[in-house]
């Protein structure tokens, strides 16, 4: 077992009594008593001779004590605050004056980016019923053509596809003039364009209805032997993809 040692303590110093000390000590006391009271007397004598400057001096020396007070009062706290580690968030109170808090740098705000922002959506230049020619009946697909032909600069647009049209669907004026005749063909993809129909339409478009320019317009295709055709009489085959560039603006029109 291991006996704790205690150190010796130092004893303390008591002063010496002073009979020297004491006498002045009580002769300052005995001078402030004294010279308290004449103050006093001779205030009060003051006060009844002329009692409003003696109010107005009465109430300057109080509020000069309250000043003081007050400011003992900060300054001890503040004492405090520091020797405690508790410093305030703006500033420190010493001795009843307040230090300016430090400067808080700015930084300059970065661009704001929108997470919830939506993609830019994708655009398609081509129309939207390029994707419906091949839904619609035969009426609304001669509509369809006679508006691209009003949509490029023809004049007199007209359509007049029907049981008697000798071949014509679509007649209009070119914007150079010229006179155009359309004959739509409104098939499915594998169903092509025949020599026969090129015929019927060979027969009428320009001995008819006087056309300087013919074209028959399908959203299929041609078989060779009504190209050939086309070729011979000078009519213009435009097929499923001549009509999606003559639509998108890709492509000529028929009669460019």
């Amino acid at each position: 077992m291991v006996t704790p040692i205690r150190r010796p303590r130092t004893p303390r110093r008591r002063p010496a009594f002073s009979l020297r000390q004491l006498t002045v000590s009580f002769g300052v006391l005995a001078i402030g008593v004294t010279g308290v009271g004449l103050t006093l007397r001779k205030a009060m004598a003051a006060a009844g001779a002329h009692p409003g400057p003696s109010v107005l001096v009465g109430l300057v020396v109080i509020m000069a004590l309250a000043v003081l007070l007050r400011r003992g009062r900060h300054g001890r706290a503040a004492a405090r605050t520091v020797a405690r580690g508790q410093l305030p968030a703006a500033s420190v109170a010493v001795a009843g004056e307040r230090l300016p808090a430090p400067p808080v740098e700015e930084v300059a705000p970065g661009p704001v980016e929108d997470v919830d922002a939506p993609p830019p959506a994708h655009v398609d230049p081509r129309p939207v019923e390029l994707d419906d020619y091949a839904g619609m009946d035969a009426d609304a697909f001669e509509e369809a053509v006679a508006a691209l032909c009003e949509r490029d600069g023809c004049r007199e647009v007209q359509v007049v596809g029907g049981a008697n049209d000798l071949g014509a669907d679509v007649v209009a004026v070119a914007p150079d003039g010229r006179s155009l005749v359309i004959q739509c063909k409104r098939y499915c993809a594998d169903n092509k364009v025949g020599s026969q129909d090129l015929q019927r339409f060979g027969g009428t478009c320009f001995t008819v209805h006087g056309a300087d320019v013919a074209a028959v317009v399908t959203t299929s295709a041609f078989t060779d032997p009504a190209r050939d055709y086309a070729d011979r009489c000078g009519i213009l085959c435009f097929d499923h993809d001549d009509l999606v560039g003559w639509a998108s603006g890709t492509g000529p029109a028929p009669w460019e």
